[in-house]
């Protein structure tokens, strides 16, 4: 049998939502191990002077836990 943990990360970019995600994943990779799942769990922007500068995103992911 096989235990998971998620946690909480947020990816920010100023393209759009999914280069959000796929930076907050790309990072949590460096030193997170067998990534699983990645579920958006808020999508929000920054907005200054009317546009919009930032996409942010909200995503818990899991990743194998293991007992040493």
């Amino acid at each position: 049998m096989s235990v998971y943990k998620i946690i909480e990360i947020i990816g920010t970019s100023s393209k759009s939502w999914e280069d959000a995600a796929a930076t907050a994943l790309a990072t949590a990779s460096k030193t997170l191990e067998d990534l699983r799942i990645a579920e958006v769990t808020q999508q929000d922007v920054t907005v200054e002077n009317g546009k919009i500068t930032s996409f942010r995103v909200r995503l818990n992911i899991s990743f194998k836990y293991r007992a040493d």
